[in-house]
């Protein structure tokens, strides 16, 4: 897993991320600390979406097969006959 790297706006040494304060599931306040002790620099960056590469597998027929498999054996037979049923009908 990649972990984002913050920069020291000061002397361009690795920061440490101290506190993240998400404002929105988009925007995030990182609280970050230099790590070069002799610059000893504190400051706030913002962090923020910018656009999707690959939509994720959640949305569409990928959420409602995880909804499907997250049901017990008997609801699952159930939904199979309500959509079968339904299917029929268009």
């Amino acid at each position: 897993m990649r972990v984002m790297k913050m920069i020291c706006t000061e002397c361009l040494a690795i920061a440490t991320i101290r506190k993240t304060n998400r404002k929105h599931p988009q925007l995030a306040d990182v609280y970050c600390s230099c790590t070069n002790v002799e610059c000893g620099h504190s400051f706030v960056m913002t962090v923020s979406f910018s656009h999707t590469l690959s939509p994720s597998a959640l949305k569409g027929q990928g959420r409602v097969k995880e909804l499907i498999d997250a049901m017990p054996e008997q609801d699952r037979e159930k939904a199979l006959e309500f959509l079968l049923q339904a299917k029929k009908r268009a």
